[in-house]
């Protein structure tokens, strides 16, 4: 089971946590138990539209609730429709259609909505549907019928105004006058009027005006606080840098220098790990005028600049007491968090407010980055993310109700929701939709050179937009295609480049990248540009990308002949000579290549006998042809070492397969050092039957569903139609597919497979030996030092991390089944990352004294710190999630009792978990760290999948090979945790750790949530 609060390691299609909460939300609300409401809780906390519910209100939307799953191209309702549901989408998204006639055909997509998007309050007053809803993608939503609804509204109106849409909703602006205005006016065409009444000035900073002092005029009490808390310090530990100051015969009172604020913050605290964060940090004050610079500019620079804190503006500002010096002393390293958690997106801010002729490499890279991770711009090529980052414009406004741009209005501009929602309003339909961060509006516009289809209001107070204008749009859509060459046969694009940028670490040796392109032309392309004057441990980027990911495009069945007709290839016109060199260069391309994928491919290499077979004609071939071509006899070595090792390797693994056992022998402690699972290893695996007995099957570890069938059917002399069904603790079953291979190490953790005909699948039950443990094992780990569990778990995860292929993510992310290869080894490490959550969840469930429960959460607590400090990343990861999971955070009684010191590492532990901004407080940690790391895993799919969903594999039938240079990016991501050593702590192998080596490498686990629900239930009750 995976805590809502991140995201999912995804080691099967349906994992038993997901089905189940859909169970609960199936049954009639009446029948509900409170295990019910707590599983469909944890549920829809994690959806982003929910996070600002009430606890209370929320707890009743999971007694009401029903679940809704439809496919792609489901009309929902259409416009004019009465309604009769209200709705929140969870997962998927779903189109808005607006027709000016009565004529569906004629609807136009004004928008999409996304998870935690809610919609329908019409049903409120029963008014037509403003718009047809339409799915654009399989989706999951959340269904509250009309009566219930509107008794919801009755009870919670309160609550409930800030969170719907406008007219039922309250704008959270303060001032009536900025508020949306009624519906009965939206219906009667007043909005254009309703631009004059409203704040349309935003905060841009294209052009020379006078600054105002802060960006923010009120600060916020917090970040007011913070300042207090910083210039206490100050005055106590350094006075010196708060004094008058005197530049070019002008005296400046009370004041401190740029650079000097920086070094002082990089010598305060740990979460300080450079100038540029520092910067930041300051920006957070400078903006909300809590620090200000002595000429009112916006943006703080570590320079000899001179800003002055908020309580010296006047003449004779206050010196803090003793007291007031020893509370910003204890507060400082909360103070110094809080900053370097909001100090990026505030330098994010600054670089944006820059005029793009100002901003330099170094914050073109920064924007770049952030716009990778922006789900509106993710099917966008790199180069025109690259040309977004020099011309987005950074716009804010203040108030809700807010008019952005009217309907019928000219397109300028295009949007992009960084923070905050806005509603999408029509001429006499009202608010049709709301959009939020991450969310996109205004393209069409400009794409079509139409007027604006809808009108944008602020939903909300203080949003901030990224801006693309009119002309810089159609400049670089204009630079993009005057930049691409097109090869062209038949007159069909065989082949399309793009002039490349340059940028990166690595300089391209090419003048063109692949955008798109047919598999043979894209080989043909990396061929031709290979540089033959490079040394082979040279990498070249481009050729990475290819050799990672061709398998997605040109299997090895086909890569191989194409290798080899190119190597044979000869030149139909020119000189002798030119003819002679012409052919030398493309074999010493060809076999350039080929070593370059062999030593890439090497451990999948020896399950496959027709690319072993092509290494051998291909050394064959060069060994003849080196006779008449000398030049050739330099790749030679190289060559016949790959093709020996390779052949040895294959031959003794043909003699003596692996055997593994069950569940792959996760705890095997005999084993001295964990090898990878390979696609033709064996494995002996119990399939049971619906009354419990078994039958043990050795079948290879990738085999197919079907094979696995046809092994049991034999074993079982049945000629029935049998099905392969996944069945979890719960009950839940997943009926596998006869095409899903490599199955065994896809089942939750205490997941098995059984066999039954079709008939007899309701029937099925869970083994007792699924419930998991039922007493705690504190009495044998309590006695084991942290620091030696984090240690021996570190150890394990490494060793699971390490034997992970690189290719395995890439059959993760475009699906195994279309490669019929294994991702065993990396279904285990993610496996892994469950076991540690479940672990600390029903290690904590089962302890059924209080203050044994304390010291439990000490413990994590404690275990969780030394992994970080490992850099054990995923096991740090699940031990904090599982502490947050619903059964173990209820307990009030036991979290009340926890030291105040642990409260403290444990709050720091979930701000690193913080999901927002796309985990950018996860992502700025693993930058500062070096290899070795062990990443946390479910984010690296989850990256993955975000660009594998969001860009097409084919375009118009060529190989989007721009998708496959992003998800390559990523794969990148595990080659650098791994490409340092993981050494051992001397002091910590010389003690015997023999037994807790066995204790992690076995941990015993519940992974039912209702039943660790109903524990945690009867430890705490729940408070009436």
């Amino acid at each position: 089971m995976i805590s809502p609060k991140m995201v999912a390691a995804h080691t099967s299609t349906h994992s038993s946590a997901s089905a189940e909460w859909i169970v609960c939300l199936d049954k009639r609300p009446a029948e509900r138990s409170g295990e019910d409401v707590d599983i469909i809780l944890a549920r829809l906390k994690s959806v982003k539209g929910f996070e600002r519910f009430n606890p209370r209100l929320l707890q009743e939307i999971c007694l009401c609730g029903f679940y809704e799953c439809l496919e792609k191209g489901i009309t929902l309702y259409r416009q004019g429709d009465i309604g009769t549901s209200w709705y929140a989408v969870l997962s998927g998204s779903l189109d808005v259609k607006v027709s000016e006639t009565a004529n569906h055909q004629d609807a136009v997509t004004i928008c999409t909505l996304g998870i935690g998007t809610a919609f329908g309050e019409s049903i409120l007053d029963n008014t037509p549907r403003h718009a047809t809803i339409v799915t654009r993608e399989a989706s999951e939503l959340l269904r509250i019928e009309q009566r219930e609804f509107k008794a919801l509204w009755e009870k919670h109106r309160q609550c409930m105004a800030g969170l719907l849409a406008p007219p039922y909703g309250v704008m959270e602006s303060g001032p009536s006058s900025d508020r949306m205005p009624d519906k009965e006016n939206l219906n009667n065409n007043t909005l254009g009027s309703m631009s004059k009444h409203l704040n349309k000035t935003p905060h841009t900073e294209t052009q020379a005006k006078p600054h105002p002092k802060s960006i923010h005029q009120v600060p916020s009490e917090k970040i007011l606080h913070a300042g207090k808390v910083l210039r206490n310090v100050i005055l106590s530990r350094a006075p010196h840098m708060i004094r008058d100051r005197k530049y070019h015969l002008k005296t400046y009172q009370q004041c401190c220098v740029g650079t000097e604020l920086v070094d002082w913050q990089m010598q305060q605290g740990s979460c300080v790990h450079s100038r540029i964060q520092a910067v930041g940090m300051w920006q957070v004050l400078l903006e909300e005028g809590v620090l200000n610079h002595v000429d009112q500019e916006l943006n703080f620079q570590d320079k000899y600049l001179f800003y002055r804190f908020l309580d010296d503006e006047q003449e004779g500002g206050m010196q803090p007491s003793e007291e007031e010096k020893k509370e910003a002393e204890e507060e400082l390293p909360d103070t110094l968090m809080l900053l370097s958690q909001m100090g990026p997106d505030a330098h994010m801010r600054m670089i944006l407010r820059k005029p793009p002729g100002q901003r330099t490499a170094d914050d073109l890279e920064i924007i770049y980055e952030e716009l990778l991770h922006i789900k509106a711009l993710s099917h966008l090529s790199t180069t025109v993310k690259r040309e977004l980052a020099g011309v987005l414009i950074f716009e804010s406004h203040a108030k809700a109700g807010t008019v952005l741009f009217n309907q019928g209005e000219e397109g300028t501009s295009w949007y992009i929701i960084l923070k905050g929602s806005v509603n999408v309003v029509i001429y006499g339909k009202g608010v049709v939709c709301t959009l939020h961060e991450g969310d996109d509006f205004g393209k069409l516009a400009l794409v079509n050179d139409a007027p604006r289809a809808a009108s944008i209001v602020l939903r909300e107070d203080n949003c901030h937009f990224l801006r693309v204008d009119k002309e810089d749009f159609n400049r670089i859509l204009r630079d993009v295609e005057a930049n691409t060459v097109r090869l062209k046969e038949h007159e069909q694009d065989v082949l399309v480049l793009e002039k490349a940028s340059g940028h990166g670490a690595f300089p391209s040796h090419h003048k063109y990248t692949v955008m798109t392109g047919t598999p043979e032309k894209i080989l043909e392309h990396f061929l031709e540009t290979m540089r033959l004057d490079s040394q082979f441990t040279e990498s070249d980027p481009a050729l990475d990308d290819f050799i990672l990911m061709h398998s997605v495009f040109l299997p090895n069945t086909q890569l191989c002949p194409l290798l080899m007709a190119h190597y044979h290839a000869q030149a139909s016109q020119g000189s002798e000579q030119e003819k002679l060199d012409f052919a030398l260069n493309n074999k010493r391309r060809v076999v350039r290549l080929a070593l370059q994928w062999a030593t890439f491919h090497a451990d999948p290499l020896q399950d496959e006998e027709a690319s072993l077979a092509f290494l051998e004609e291909l050394y064959v071939a060069v060994s003849d042809d080196a006779r008449v071509l000398p030049a050739l006899k330099d790749q030679l070595p190289l060559l016949e070492k790959m093709v020996k090792n390779n052949s040895d390797d294959s031959r003794s693994l043909q003699k003596k397969h692996k055997v593994l056992l069950r569940q792959f022998s996760m705890g095997d402690d005999k084993q001295q050092k964990r090898q990878p699972v390979r696609n033709n290893d064996e494995i002996l695996f119990k399939v049971y039957c619906i009354d419990h007995t078994y039958t043990t099957i050795r079948v290879p570890v990738a085999a197919s569903v079907r094979e696995v069938i046809s092994a049991v059917a034999d074993k079982l002399g049945s000629a029935e139609d049998l099905l392969l069904v996944g069945l979890s603790s719960a009950g839940d079953k997943v009926v596998l597919k006869p095409s899903d291979v490599s199955v065994f190490s896809t089942l939750s953790v205490n997941g098995r497979l059984f066999v039954c005909p079709r008939d007899q699948l309701d029937s099925l039950t869970p083994l007792p030996e699924q419930e998991g443990p039922s007493t705690g094992s504190l009495p044998t780990f309590e006695l084991m030092s942290s620091k030696d569990l984090a240690y021996q778990m570190t150890l394990y995860d490494w060793e699971l991390f390490n034997c992970v292929h690189e290719l395995e993510l890439v059959y993760h992310t475009f699906g195994r089944q279309h490669f019929k290869k294994t991702t065993a080894n990396l279904d285990l490490f993610l496996r892994r990352f469950n076991e540690i959550q479940l672990w600390v969840i029903t290690e904590v469930c089962l302890c059924t004294q209080l203050s044994k429960r304390v010291q439990l959460l000490k413990k994590f607590i404690k275990i969780a710190a030394h992994c970080k400090e490992y850099r054990n990343l995923n096991s740090f990861f699940a031990i904090v999630m599982g502490m947050s999971n619903p059964a173990v955070s209820r307990l009030s009684q036991t979290w009340e009792k926890l030291p105040s010191k642990f409260k403290k590492f444990y709050g720091e532990f979930e701000n690193l978990m913080d999901p927002s901004r796309n985990h950018r407080a996860y992502r700025l940690t693993m930058a500062k760290l070096d290899p070795p790391i062990i990443p946390f895993m479910p984010l690296l799919i989850k990256d993955m999948t975000f660009t594998h969903d969001g860009n097409k594999t084919y375009t118009e039938c060529l190989v989007n090979f721009e998708k496959m240079r992003m998800i390559a990016n990523t794969v990148r991501i595990v080659r650098y945790c791994r490409s340092q050593p993981f050494n051992l702590d001397v002091s910590q192998g010389n003690k015997n750790h023999q037994d807790v080596r066995s204790y992690v490498h076995q941990m015993n686990v519940i992974d039912n949530q209702r039943t660790l629900s109903q524990l945690s239930n009867k430890l705490e009750p729940r408070r009436t």
